[in-house]
């Protein structure tokens, strides 16, 4: 699938990218070596500015309310950017981590902000001003990835390394419930595993949830990504996966501007970029079927706890080859035990990027659907999604 390519942004490989809901349609990306860009829709380079920190830029996001603030993490800190006028800090939120911060997500009012890091602690800043107003601790392991849900200011999903996707209510510090991937990955291991096939343990990379608040994916190490729906009381009523890479998931986000919010984009460390319609998933139509069963969720520790951020592992060839000719066939479908309907189809769109994807960003640009995706260089290529 062709690409556009965004050029002479960056020195370094990009790690991330986000996008302004303002009128503006503003971009901004970071990358290794504390580098922060900020480009127009037609992808000339506004402005750059080099953080004097000097460390890895993990995440960049856009007030929803306020055009002129962009938060961006590097290290253990934050950093308040205007991206109108990139010409150092606006203001720095230090210590906004206990260790290095991989994730920033921004509720819709602006007025918090949630920071995971490697200690596995997810801190809530209030906004303006950056204190700590809560500080949630009940990972194991680093947590990778932070997402409020749309139309619910106070609840927060966290994920990580220890493989667990856990649901927050903002005014207790234990989560409403906590689903272990590790388990649910065994039980469908047990359900369809093949003699001699090999299978990465579901560390959890990025979670995302839907427009309507109600429906969560998680891109996992296991080339899975776990779809999850919140039902009344914020429990969790059902529960699945779609084998969505043949080798780790590092990205999984909802879209906004398409007619239905499920539809969702995937990249790998296969190097693939994926959209998929979940709208006739059964975890997202179940609705539609009488009242659902709740799924209970899982409280036990994972067997074996990822003690370092892990890249994706070696697979053989010939499995990798095999796997990948199963997702091109269509048996992206797979559904968890428990759940008897597949997806009628694979991936609405699935083009091969040809590097390790490090983020996928969709956005509007010029009124085209497009996603704008960063790899392991320092240009971004941005595609087309007009004609869905």
């Amino acid at each position: 699938m062709a690409s556009r390519q965004w050029c002479e942004g960056h020195s370094t490989p990009v790690l991330c990218v986000g996008a302004s809901g303002g009128p503006e349609g503003l971009l901004a990306s970071g990358s290794e070596e504390g580098e922060v860009t900020v480009w127009n829709q037609e992808g000339a380079v506004l402005a750059s500015l080099r953080l004097p920190s000097g460390d890895d830029v993990t995440s960049a996001v856009f007030s929803p309310v306020t055009p002129g603030l962009l938060y961006v993490s590097h290290g253990e800190m934050v950093s308040v950017l205007d991206p109108r006028s990139l010409k150092g800090a606006v203001e720095e939120l230090q210590g906004a981590g206990e260790e290095e911060i991989n994730s920033l997500a921004l509720n819709e009012m602006g007025s918090a902000l949630a920071v995971a890091d490697d200690s596995g602690a997810v801190r809530v800043l209030e906004l303006p001003g950056g204190k700590v107003n809560r500080t949630l601790r009940r990972h194991t392991n680093i947590v990778s990835s932070v997402a409020f849900r749309p139309l619910r200011p106070n609840n927060l999903v966290s994920a990580g390394l220890d493989m667990q996707v856990m649901l927050w209510n903002l005014q207790k510090t234990r989560p409403l419930w906590t689903l272990n991937l590790q388990e649910v990955a065994e039980e469908e291991e047990d359900h369809q595993q093949k003699a001699g096939q090999l299978f990465n343990p579901p560390l959890a990379h990025c979670v995302s949830v839907a427009t309507c608040g109600n429906v969560l994916a998680c891109a996992a190490e296991n080339g899975r990504v776990h779809l999850m729906r919140v039902g009344s009381g914020s429990r969790l009523d059902q529960q699945g996966s779609i084998k969505a890479h043949s080798q780790g998931a590092s990205q999984a986000h909802f879209l906004s501007f398409l007619p239905h919010p499920y539809w969702l984009a995937t990249g790998g460390n296969d190097g693939m970029v994926a959209l998929w319609d979940l709208s006739q998933n059964p975890v997202v139509t179940v609705e539609d079927k009488g009242k659902p069963q709740a799924v209970p969720a899982h409280r036990r520790r994972p067997k074996a706890s990822a003690k370092a951020k892990l890249q994706s592992q070696a697979k053989p060839k010939s499995l990798q080859a095999k796997e990948e000719e199963e997702v091109e066939e269509g048996s992206s479908a797979d559904q968890s035990p428990g759940t008897e309907e597949a997806l009628k189809s694979g991936p609405k769109l699935r083009f091969s990027h040809g590097d390790k994807v490090n983020w996928v960003c969709p956005t509007l640009l010029r009124g085209e659907p497009s996603l704008v995706v960063a790899d392991q260089s320092p240009n971004l290529s941005v595609y087309s999604l007009a004609g869905l």
